[in-house]
């Protein structure tokens, strides 16, 4: 997965919140934009958008953007520096059997999920599906175990990248024609009537989609919120098969020479790249 881009109305407060909280680095900004990320990898695009108002309550769009953390050590340094600066926007954690979760509300009510994955060998997958489940897990005593001298002074300990996103959806069947039909996932897992998990490669999951609050919702109106969902295909070929796919179901989308862009039944906007070629000549 690559970036999530978010509109938002104060972007000097989001900046903060993911730059100073969340432990992120300013990786760019350039007036009204600015991509936060670890080292090189980008997270999120912040795109300043004061004349929009926040979303309705029960609309389609981002219900989280998750956050994978290399170790549990760099997650709890997270924890810590998010809940130092703003700790009423702590909201849960989890153990997921697959990756262990905490959970928060930003400034502007965008759902954020601060994960450490399991060793794949430690996932269990029965009939096809991973096995996944909500426990509850102790923050105090995972900052206890995990949290180090040196990460409080800084937390900026080690690589973070987008993980995967959960949206919010209007209906599981239509979310399923768009996402596993057409743009090519496979599902992982089912909350029968709820929601739906879907992934490449046999990760858990790499997008999710419920109707826990968004049960009927139609087409998104302008607001404030997600932007853009970016996914990354291994190859230029992926992303010709993609491009097929979508023509065979005449779903419309746009190609600028680099980069699909789709929306979904809901008018969350869809970007799929190719990876960059890794070069294979000899060093000089």
């Amino acid at each position: 997965m690559g970036p999530v881009t978010l509109r938002v109305g104060d972007l000097d407060a989001m900046i903060r919140y993911y730059r100073d909280g969340v432990a992120l680095d300013v990786l760019s900004a350039d007036g009204d934009i600015a991509v936060l990320g670890r080292g090189t990898t980008p997270v999120l695009i912040l795109q300043h958008a004061p004349e929009l108002r926040s979303a309705e309550p029960r609309s389609a769009g981002l219900y989280h953007t998750a956050i994978l953390f290399e170790s549990r050590e760099a997650l709890a340094a997270a924890i810590y520096s998010v809940a130092t600066l703003a700790p009423g926007t702590f909201t849960g954690s989890a153990d997921h059997k697959v990756s262990i979760a905490f959970y928060f509300t930003d400034p502007e009510g965008n759902g954020v999920e601060l994960y450490w994955d399991r060793d794949r060998t430690e996932w269990s997958w029965q009939h096809g599906q991973i096995e996944m489940a909500t426990l509850y897990v102790d923050p105090n005593a995972f900052l206890q175990e995990f949290l180090t001298p040196a990460s409080v002074d800084d937390p900026r300990v080690g690589g973070a990248s987008v993980g995967h996103v959960h949206l919010s959806v209007g209906d599981l069947s239509s979310a399923r024609e768009f996402y596993v039909k057409r743009l090519g996932f496979e599902v992982t897992a089912e909350i029968a009537g709820s929601a739906l998990f879907v992934s490449a490669g046999r990760y858990h999951h790499h997008m999710a989609m419920n109707t826990w609050q968004s049960r009927g919702a139609g087409r998104r109106l302008p607001a404030l919120g997600l932007g853009e969902v970016d996914i990354v295909v291994p190859s230029g070929d992926d992303l010709g098969a993609l491009e097929e796919r979508l023509g065979h179901y005449a779903t419309p989308f746009r190609n600028d020479g680099r980069s699909l862009f789709v929306d979904d039944p809901w008018g969350s906007l869809v970007k799929v790249s190719a990876a960059p070629a890794v070069s294979t000549a000899p060093a000089a």
